[in-house]
């Protein structure tokens, strides 16, 4: 069933898990990670990444992967990630998704604050749920070598009570160390500022920048008003490896209609344990 970001996470901060999104670049990801959420029987988020608004076959996909979510057993949320300026954002409500992202966080808070604002208004009044980002939560090749992004990038936390107060935002990302894309190093993760910014706002939090993270972290994060987890890199290379190795071990003698049930249930695989790290439970409707 679809619903809303508001909806899927509504439990999250009282039952202490967090749901997983993960993009859905493809047919075959999509279809892999919705059946994961089936087999266990809980809630899920596919994020459609600004990038396949650039792609012809896009309507497709997203067609595609809101009616496995309407017909899917369980609550799925398909959430726009990243939108950086207005007609894309616009694009995803008018496709159909249940949930925007829009990412205005290398602007000034005042711009921020300006556009988020009215973007909130508009997705709710279609009944769609937004989420926004203060702090910035950079890509890997802007990480040195310890892992560790600069502190300036991180969310300030009287910033956080402004930018949700403002805007009335549905789920606010914030930056707390991470780095989208894959670690170089060890990542240091800054918990008191997480800490200290749930205690200071109601709506649910969100960590970009999943891969990489151990389980601790991710079960620390979890406990300290995390409640959404983006999730991507860990499990495209989960699929790719598995397609290599069916590859490797044909010697090349294998054909895509076999490799790709293998590339699936790894990627079903992946799914189900970032289910169990995040501790995600079944949506009381």
């Amino acid at each position: 069933m679809l619903v809303t970001l508001t909806e899927i996470l509504k439990e999250t901060r009282t039952k202490k898990y967090a749901v997983g999104a993960f993009n859905a670049t493809d047919y075959l990801l999509a279809e892999a990670v919705i059946k994961a959420a089936e087999e266990e029987g809980v809630p899920v988020i596919m994020m459609v990444p600004t990038t396949a608004f650039k792609v012809k076959q896009t309507p497709y996909l997203m067609q595609f992967i809101l009616d496995r979510a309407r017909k899917a057993s369980v609550p799925v949320c398909m959430h726009l990630d990243h939108g950086k300026d207005f007609d894309i954002v616009m694009q995803a409500i008018h496709y159909g998704c249940s949930s925007v992202m829009f990412d205005g966080s290398l602007l000034s808070m005042e711009d921020n604050v300006k556009q988020t604002r009215e973007i909130v208004r508009i997705a709710h009044a279609c009944g769609v749920s937004v989420e926004a980002e203060i702090g910035h939560v950079p890509g890997s090749k802007n990480t040195p070598a310890t892992g560790a992004p600069d502190e300036s990038m991180y969310t300030k936390p009287e910033d956080a009570v402004t930018f949700v107060r403002e805007t009335g935002v549905d789920a606010l990302a914030v930056s707390i160390g991470t780095v989208h894309g894959k670690f170089v190093g060890t990542p240091k993760l800054d918990f008191d500022r997480l800490k200290t910014i749930r205690d200071l706002v109601e709506v649910p939090l969100v960590l970009h920048g999943g891969s990489g993270l151990s389980d601790e972290d991710f079960r620390k994060c979890i406990e300290l008003g995390i409640s959404k987890i983006n999730f991507f890199t860990g499990l495209a290379m989960a699929i790719s490896k598995a397609a290599y190795e069916a590859m490797k071990e044909s010697e090349g003698n294998i054909m895509w209609p076999e490799i790709s049930p293998i590339a699936e249930q790894a990627g079903i695989d992946a799914t189900k344990e970032q289910f169990r790290i995040f501790n995600t439970q079944p949506l009381n409707r």
